[in-house]
C-alpha cells in the first residue's frame, strides 16, 4: 500500500513543479516562496480548526493533530531549517533553468537518500536496486550534456549548484521524514501544520531583511494563481508521503525514488506548456530514468 501512496505524491508533485514554474517566472522568487508556503498553511488551517470546534468529526476523518511536547516542536524546527535553505536555492535555481534541467537534477535526489538510507537505517539494497540508482545518475549526466546546447554550462552556472544543494537538502530532509514518523510517532497532518508554521517564521525573517524594506521589489512582485496552487499540491503531496512513510515496512530508498517519476509530467507537459528546447533529446535520459525506477519498484 505504501507504494500506491508515494505514486499519489509523484502526480501531486509533479503537478507541483509545474505550477512552481509558473509562480517564479520573471517573478521575485522569496515572496512567492513565502505565498505558497502561507497558502498551504491556511490549507491545513481548516483542518487544524475543524479538530478544535468539532473534535469527533475530526477524528472519525482522520483529521486528529496531536499535543506534542517541546522537543518534537524542536525537531519539527530543524526539519522546517533544512527545508526553507533547500527551497530557497531551488526556486532561485528554477527562475534561472529550464525546468526540462532542473527536474532531472532533482531526480538525483534518491541517491543522497539511498546512501543515507543504507548506512543510518540499514536497508538493504539489492542487485536491481543498485542498477536501478546507478541507472538514474547516469541518465542526470546525460541531462547535463544536452543542458550545454541551452547555454548551461554545468561545471561555471552557480544556479546548478544551487540546484545540486537543494537536492542534497532535499534528501537529508527525507531521511529526517522517517525518524520524525516512525521513531517520534508524528501523525502526517500535525507534523505539516507545524512545519509549514516555523517555516513561515523563518521566511518572514529573510523577508524582512531582503525584500519588506525595497520598494522595487515589492512592486516587481506579482501574485498568480499558480502561487496558491503550488502550495496545496505541495500538502496533498507530502500528505500521501506521509502516511506511506507510516507504513513500518515503508523503505524510504524507495519511496524517494518512487516520488521521481513526477519527472514524466515535468518534462512532457512542462517541455510543451513552457516551450523548452531539446524535449526529444530530453526523453532519453528520461527512458533511463524511468528504467530505474522501474527495476527499484520490480525489486
Amino acid at each position: 500500500m505504501w507504494m500506491y501512496l508515494g505514486l499519489f505524491a509523484a502526480l501531486f508533485l509533479g503537478l507541483h513543479n509545474l505550477c512552481k514554474k509558473h509562480a517564479v517566472q520573471g517573478n521575485e522568487v522569496f515572496p512567492v516562496l513565502l505565498g505558497t508556503v502561507s497558502s498551504g498553511f491556511l490549507f491545513l488551517a481548516i483542518f487544524y480548526l475543524l479538530s478544535i470546534f468539532f473534535p469527533g468529526y475530526a477524528t472519525n476523518n482522520g483529521y486528529n493533530f496531536q499535543n506534542i511536547s517541546l522537543l518534537n516542536h524542536c525537531y519539527i524546527f530543524i526539519k522546517s531549517v533544512i527545508m526553507a535553505s533547500s527551497w530557497l536555492l531551488a526556486y532561485k535555481a528554477l527562475k534561472h533553468l529550464p525546468i526540462t534541467i532542473v527536474t532531472p537534477i532533482r531526480s538525483a535526489g534518491p541517491f543522497f537518500t539511498f546512501i543515507g538510507a543504507t548506512a543510518i537505517y540499514k536497508e538493504s539494497p539489492n542487485l536491481y536496486q543498485w542498477i536501478g540508482f546507478f541507472l538514474i545518475i547516469f541518465s542526470v549526466i546525460l541531462y547535463s550534456k544536452i543542458g550545454k546546447k541551452e547555454g548551461i554550462n554545468f561545471k561555471r552556472n552557480k544556479w546548478v549548484f544551487a540546484i545540486i544543494g537543494a537536492t542534497f537538502l532535499g534528501a537529508s530532509s527525507g531521511l529526517y521524514d522517517k525518524f520524525l514518523i516512525q521513531n517520534l510517532n508524528l501523525n502526517p497532518q500535525t507534523l505539516q501544520f507545524w512545519f509549514c508554521l516555523y517555516t513561515i517564521l523563518i521566511l518572514l525573517i529573510i523577508l524582512t531583511i531582503t525584500w519588506f524594506p525595497y520598494t522595487e521589489k515589492r512592486q516587481a512582485f506579482k501574485f498568480r494563481w499558480s502561487i496558491v496552487a503550488v502550495g496545496i499540491l505541495l500538502q496533498a503531496a507530502d500528505y500521501f508521503y506521509f502516511k506511506a512513510l507510516q507504513d513500518p515496512d515503508a523503505l524510504i530508498m524507495l519511496l524517494s525514488a518512487i516520488k521521481r517519476s513526477q519527472i514524466i509530467i515535468a518534462v512532457i507537459v512542462g517541455g510543451v506548456v513552457f516551450k523548452e528546447k531539446n524535449k526529444r533529446k530530453k526523453l532519453v535520459p528520461l527512458i533511463g530514468i524511468m528504467i530505474g525506477v522501474f527495476l527499484i519498484l520490480y525489486s
